[in-house]
């Protein structure tokens, strides 16, 4: 009888102690220093795709819409309260604050990751990068932490239809803007000894060999509200936690079961390869249009 006692005792000991871990489990918080781009990417689903697998996190995102990172750094130099900061808590509820300042925000959590990213238009233009990064990353590294991370967020290229008025500094042509972005991303985080990159390029880029086609876009740019978003989304989560998306069991209501597995697996393709696009029909698919 003693001898059960003193195993009923330990089990509840231990049960006490897994209790406590799992009520003290880490808190991971992101922050993207961006424009919509990263409103597509990080503002929906990466909260999820990580509570699924029992990841908690704070997500920030610092957002002007199509600010450059000239603009980034003018802001920075001024201590301008131009940023609407929007903010995923633990919950998973997005709440919005106005007029705010990037010394403000850097302060306002214990960041672990912090990303930086080039407006849409330059983000394939490396001299862009040159004249504003080098001290936008040295602003935002004395007002954090030394265990926080920064990244790069390569964005994707537009639509092949795209009207956007900065298509033409590619010649209105996908691929060299696909190309162009991932040279420039690639050489401006070596130059900045930035050692995370975010692919979500490459993962829109891989996509769009799918049966989905080039069809992941809104309005040409922005990422479509399902499908391109998960893209992102799954892209951000595997390369900040180092779990296979493929086979996370969150995708967003209405999205199909088809494409829920393409956005995973041009992901986790875009993670391992980041520089490179992965044709997803080179094992046999079944190429549709879109609707």
């Amino acid at each position: 009888m003693k001898k059960y006692r003193i195993v009923a005792i330990c089990m509840f000991m231990l049960l006490i102690l897994a209790v406590g871990a799992y009520g003290q489990r880490k808190v991971v918080k992101i922050l993207a220093i961006g424009n919509s781009f990263s409103q597509d990417a990080v503002e929906q689903y990466l909260h999820e795709l990580a509570e699924a697998e029992g990841i908690s996190t704070i997500i920030g995102n610092m957002y002007i819409g199509g600010c450059s990172l000239e603009r980034h750094m003018k802001n920075a130099r001024d201590n301008a309260s131009a940023y609407a900061y929007r903010k995923i808590g633990t919950d998973g509820k997005k709440r919005e604050k106005s007029k705010m300042s990037l010394a403000t925000v850097l302060a306002d959590e214990d960041w672990d990751y912090v990303s930086l990213q080039q407006a849409s238009p330059f983000s394939g233009m490396y001299e862009t990068y040159e004249a504003s990064l080098p001290e936008l990353i040295e602003y935002v590294k004395v007002r954090l932490p030394k265990k926080t991370k920064l990244m790069l967020h390569q964005t994707w290229a537009y639509a092949s239809t795209s009207k956007h008025s900065g298509f033409k500094n590619y010649n209105r042509d996908q691929l060299t803007m696909y190309q162009a972005i991932v040279d420039a991303v690639k050489k401006a985080a070596k130059a900045n000894k930035v050692k995370i990159i975010i692919p979500s390029g490459t993962a829109i880029q891989n996509a769009r060999t799918s049966f989905i086609g080039d069809h992941l876009n809104r309005d040409g740019y922005h990422l479509d509200v399902k499908v391109g978003r998960y893209t992102a989304a799954c892209t951000w989560f595997e390369r900040i936690f180092k779990h296979n998306v493929v086979g996370n069991p969150y995708g967003p209501e209405g999205l199909d079961e088809a494409r829920k597995t393409v956005a995973q697996k041009a992901a986790h393709a875009a993670v391992k390869h980041p520089y490179k696009v992965t044709d997803l029909c080179s094992v046999p698919c079944r190429r549709v249009e879109a609707p």
